[in-house]
This record gives structure tokens, C-alpha cells and sequence, in this order.
């Protein structure tokens, strides 16, 4: 009979990809490292009635994933503020949060998804991540599993107790509504490392130096501003441009910007100077770049979410 000590071992080098898998499902980082926990403890307690007859790794996407099915019954999908409604015309726009609840997708450092195959990585790009809080949950579980982790027809299904046949019918309508929602391949390609750290360096210098101009020239004509907990959103670089340098912009010297990584993607924490001169946690920038500058910049003004990137809340 397996021990529990021997548990703690074995499951130990799964814990991450786990954590990136309940991320997928419920678009919450917070959430996924709860129900992680979760799973280890009712796979810590099952364990000497486990019998071997599947890998300890799917034995444990079952727990987490029938965990977070039922964590996601009756729960609202996460969302940004451009699946709300349409874009602000008005760049001096009042800036309080609405008084309708929501809940916002979240934002996961790239130390937290260590999946290196490419799949597992563009799946927590943020653009598919709101696309997949778009599907049911259990299409969202067989889609994940499937295209995702990877696993086989008939291991979904033993894994969500339906038949392959089901799986394969989840499967598709889920596909089909991803196409739908998903962004297409072009809007998924990210300049190579060196391009992706001069723009990064670029888009720092910028809000550092409070210059506008250099901002304007990393900015795609289309881009999307989005800033959740607000809900207002803006798109086109005139007016994001506008809402910026009228509510974003400080002056030199009372920014710093610290190059991170988030969703796959590249990503800055802000620190702005307050009045008594001390720099604080102020947002988090995640950054979509395409072939001729920046598509997008969501801004999560969370400062509670520096300690989750290993950053300190002042400088």
C-alpha cells in the first residue's frame, strides 16, 4: 500500500504545471493556488487507497480538475473591460470603477507556467485566456486537457467519467467557439528575444523619461488600452494616446519601470513616486506586441499582485 510520505515525493514536481492548469480553468491565479492546495491535500489523504491503475500525474488532473468544476459552478466568467461593451470614445473619461461587480481575469508571471512546449505556452497568452472563459466550463476542462496538457481521447474521458464519443463532441463545439473568440495566428506572434527586450527597454524609457512621443512611436494604429478594475477601455493610439498623457503621465523621474514577464508575454511593473518621495507598487503592464509595434497594453492596477512577481512594494 502506498505510504503518504512517498506522496509528498512523488507529487511534489507536478505542483506547477497544476498551477497553470487551474489557471487555465478559472483565469485566477489566486484561485488556481488555492485549489492546488486543495488537490494535494484530498491526493495526500486518498493516497493508500490509490491503486496505480492511472500515472499519479492524471490521477491528480482528475482532483484538480473535477476541483475547479465544481469551483466554477454558478461563478460569473473572468473577464477584461473590452468584453463588457464597446470602447470609450472619451479620453477624459471619469475614471471610477463601476458600480457592477466583476471579476477580472488575472494576471499569471511566466514563473509560474514552466511549460515549454508551445501549446502550454500560448495558452495563457492573454488573448486565448479570455477567449477560453468564453466556453462552458466542462467544454473549457476537455479542451484544455486535450489540446493542452495533452492528454488522450480516452484518458479525457476517463478523467471527466464521459465517453470518448462525448469528449469528441466537447471537443468540437469548443473549437468551433474558440475560432470564434480566439485571436487569430498573426495577432499571436511576438517579436523574437532581442526584439522583445528592445521594445520592453523602449516602452520603460518612455514612461520614465514622461516622453510622449516615444510612447507613440511603439504604438500600432489599432492598440487597445485596457485597465482593469476599470471598466472603461480605449482603442486607436490617438486616443489612447489622449487618455494617457492627460491621467498616466508624470513627470520625468517619478516612474520607475521594471521589465518582468506575465502570460507569456512581456510585461513591466510600474512604481510611481507618492508625495512623501517614496517609489510604490502601482501596476502591472502586460504588453501584446505584433510586426509593427504594440496591439495591446493591460494595465492591472493591483499593487497586491507585485509580492505574486517576487517584487517588493516600494523602491
Amino acid at each position: 500500500m502506498p505510504d503518504q510520505e512517498d506522496f509528498i515525493e512523488r507529487a511534489a514536481p507536478f505542483r506547477a504545471e497544476l498551477i497553470a492548469h487551474c489557471y487555465r480553468m478559472l483565469g485566477s491565479v489566486h484561485d488556481a493556488e488555492d485549489l492546488v492546495q486543495e488537490t494535494y491535500l484530498r491526493g495526500w489523504r486518498g493516497y493508500p487507497a490509490f491503486e496505480e491503475r492511472a500515472a499519479l500525474r492524471t490521477w491528480l488532473y482528475r482532483i484538480a480538475t473535477t476541483a475547479c468544476l465544481r469551483a466554477l459552478e454558478g461563478r460569473a466568467r473572468r473577464v477584461l473591460p473590452a468584453g463588457l461593451g464597446d470602447a470609450s470614445r472619451d479620453a477624459e473619461a471619469d475614471l471610477e470603477a463601476s458600480d457592477a461587480h466583476h471579476e477580472w481575469l488575472e494576471p499569471i508571471p511566466d514563473t509560474l507556467t514552466p511549460e515549454t512546449a508551445l501549446a502550454a505556452r500560448t495558452s495563457v497568452r492573454l488573448a486565448v485566456m479570455t477567449a477560453l472563459q468564453e466556453l462552458p466550463a466542462r467544454q473549457r476542462a476537455a479542451l484544455i486537457l486535450r489540446d493542452v496538457v495533452q492528454f488522450s481521447a480516452a484518458e479525457v474521458a476517463e478523467l471527466l467519467e464521459i465517453t470518448p464519443a462525448a469528449v469528441n463532441s466537447a471537443l468540437q463545439r469548443a473549437r468551433a467557439r474558440l475560432a470564434e473568440v480566439d485571436p487569430d495566428e498573426e495577432s499571436l506572434a511576438e517579436p523574437d528575444d532581442a526584439a522583445r527586450r528592445a521594445l520592453l527597454d523602449r516602452y520603460c524609457s518612455a514612461f520614465e523619461n514622461a516622453d510622449m512621443a516615444a510612447l507613440t512611436e511603439l504604438l500600432q494604429a489599432d492598440v487597445r488600452l485596457e485597465m482593469p478594475p476599470l471598466p472603461m477601455w480605449f482603442t486607436g493610439r490617438d486616443t489612447v494616446m489622449r487618455f494617457l498623457a492627460a491621467r498616466a503621465f508624470t513627470s520625468a523621474g517619478d516612474v520607475v519601470m521594471t521589465p518582468t514577464a506575465a502570460n507569456g508575454q512581456p510585461a513591466v511593473a510600474e512604481y510611481r513616486r507618492g508625495a512623501e518621495g517614496v517609489l510604490r507598487a502601482h501596476s502591472i503592464h502586460v504588453l501584446t506586441g505584433g510586426a509593427a509595434g504594440i496591439t495591446a497594453i493591460t494595465v492591472f492596477l493591483d499593487p497586491g499582485l507585485f509580492g505574486r512577481f517576487g517584487l517588493p512594494p516600494t523602491r
